[in-house]
């Protein structure tokens, strides 16, 4: 087990943001992250970042995707967000297919190092 002493649990405090959350309840979220400092006050020197939120259903289940809409106010990221959806989808469905394509490549065969290892534990009745 982790020594819990060991662990750094210190909240960044130059990276604080107060989250709100806008949704329409039936497409998605926005989650606006407005930075503050750490005395609660807004802090003018970090923009503003927006967030959106949605889910796909696969055969595991729902999916939950997440991306950051490029917006300077709300109205564009309520704008902006199908856009970005779309492309946060896609990116997911990339990163998806390649790790499929990692776990496939990772078969073990014969002349393999761990090909050994693995024929080791298989038992013969």
């Amino acid at each position: 087990m982790a020594d819990l002493d060991q662990m750094n649990v210190q909240m960044d405090v130059s990276a604080l943001v107060r989250e709100e959350i806008i949704t329409d309840r039936k497409i998605g979220t926005i989650r606006v992250l407005t930075p503050v400092t750490v005395d609660g006050t807004r802090d003018f020197a970090r923009d503003v970042v927006y967030m959106g939120e949605t889910q796909i259903m696969t055969q595991m289940g729902p999916l939950p995707i997440s991306f950051q809409i490029k917006a300077a106010t709300l109205e564009e990221a309520v704008k902006g967000y199908g856009e970005a959806a779309k492309a946060g989808v896609q990116e997911t469905i990339a990163k998806l297919e390649e790790m499929r394509r990692e776990a496939a490549s990772k078969i073990v065969t014969p002349g393999d190092a761990g090909f050994a290892a693995a024929a080791s534990k298989i038992q013969m009745p």
